[in-house]
């Protein structure tokens, strides 16, 4: 039992590296190349096309349309790019990419994983006999780094760390071939930027990675950041996809006001992507802003019994657990707090995410409000829950026991006065 938990959470922090890793190498220039060469009759020119005008006009409703979720309008205008120019790379990784956006909301779910490795290998084929035909095609290598780099992320989301391995090294070898003409910068600096954050965030936060990490080039925090800041700015094709990392990354940062400033923004326009809704109600719920909180936690547990889609039990483990917390601290409605605590965690047991801290916070939160009800069964099963899954070394942990020891004591004591 023991051996196997270490083993489970061993694969998670492999998972979680390589994961960071993958994401590191999926840029995104390649949407420049969409609806290229819709006035043209000759074949497309490579490497003239990220700092077309009428090409950024021409895409906008498309990617916009991907991002806000709108997944079969954006599917019609990349099948259209796909029938129109069956050589090419671009329809078949704009489609792959569509179908990826699908999983990022809950990557646990896997009924799309098909046909996203189905596009990306034609997108990956018909990019190869593109460099086949000249070398130094960088609009070739655009997309097989690209691809394979959604490749290798979902192969680790889904442990097949063989697969994920192999994919990584061949996004990071079209990486290096990709970089240079300064002319199509922003748009190029998305990759290294993301590469140059997360390379040297997982070496401060994963030591027992280092002897993987030393086959990878060494990276810059804090260049990265202000790398993917000139994206979010300057870009036109990039600038969503790097906003979508630097919301993450201003929150692992301690930086949850920059956080709330870009997810309100990017909330705004996407109202319909789950993933931004999320990370807004969860930045103004970090920052104290609990009648913010509180209106879009409300939201995503509406959009999530709606159906609507891209919502699942994700967006309700963040939306139950703030209600919770708001009901139980700012309302003092404890009856409302014990059910939305519980909502929180028959979510997590929905999508099985035991580890995470909502659904150990909620059932700490339980623990507490079952005490004071003098229900110490309960007080027991929660904090029992608490410690198994936690690590031992862990405040949670050590909070768990120490209650279930002081627990102990006063019922011995109480029993001991009879």
């Amino acid at each position: 039992m023991g051996c196997s938990k270490f083993v489970s959470q061993k694969n998670n922090k492999l998972k979680k590296l390589l994961t960071l890793i993958f994401s590191a190498f999926l840029i995104l220039p390649a949407q420049a190349q969409l609806f290229a060469f819709l006035n043209s009759k000759d074949a497309p020119k490579a490497e003239l096309l990220l700092t077309d005008r009428g090409i950024q006009i021409a895409t906008t409703a498309a990617v916009n349309n991907m991002y806000n979720f709108n997944f079969y309008e954006a599917e019609k205008e990349f099948k259209w790019l796909k029938v129109k120019y069956p050589e090419h790379p671009l329809g078949d990784f704009m489609l792959g990419l569509n179908e990826w956006w699908k999983i990022v909301p809950d990557t646990k779910q896997t009924h799309f994983d098909d046909q996203c490795h189905y596009y990306m290998d034609e997108a990956i084929d018909k990019a190869d006999e593109m460099l086949d035909k000249n070398k130094k095609n960088k609009e070739a290598a655009f997309f097989l780094c690209a691809a394979y780099a959604v490749k290798g992320r979902l192969y680790a989301e889904r442990e097949k760390w063989v697969k994920s391995a192999w994919a990584g090294k061949q996004s990071i070898k079209y990486l290096d071939i990709s970089r240079g003409e300064e002319n199509i910068n922003p748009e190029l600096l998305f990759g290294d930027g993301v590469y140059n954050y997360y390379s040297k965030w997982i070496h401060e936060n994963y030591k027992s990675m280092k002897p993987l990490l030393t086959f990878f080039r060494k990276g810059d925090k804090n260049l990265g950041i202000r790398q993917l800041e000139n994206v979010a700015n300057n870009a036109f094709y990039s600038r969503m996809e790097a906003r979508y990392f630097l919301i993450q990354i201003y929150a692992m940062e301690n930086n949850a006001t920059k956080s709330l400033m870009m997810s309100r923004q990017m909330h705004a326009l996407y109202p319909n992507n789950s993933f931004f809704h999320r990370y807004v109600a969860r930045n103004a719920f970090s920052l104290g802003r609990l009648d913010e909180a509180e209106i879009y936690a409300k939201e995503l547990l509406e959009n999530l019994e709606n159906r609507k889609h891209g919502y699942g039990a994700n967006d309700g483990r963040y939306g139950a657990y703030i209600l919770a917390y708001v009901n139980e601290r700012y309302y003092r409605n404890i009856p409302q707090a014990k059910f939305f605590y519980q909502k929180c965690i028959n979510y997590a047991l929905e999508n099985d995410t035991r580890e995470s801290g909502y659904y150990v916070a909620s059932n700490k939160a339980l623990a507490k409000i079952a005490m004071s009800e003098k229900d110490y069964k309960a007080v027991v099963e929660y904090y029992g829950e608490v410690m198994k899954n936690t690590d031992k070394k862990s405040a949670d942990y050590q909070d768990s026991k120490k209650a279930l020891q002081d627990l102990t004591k006063m019922l011995k004591a109480k029993k001991g006065k009879k």
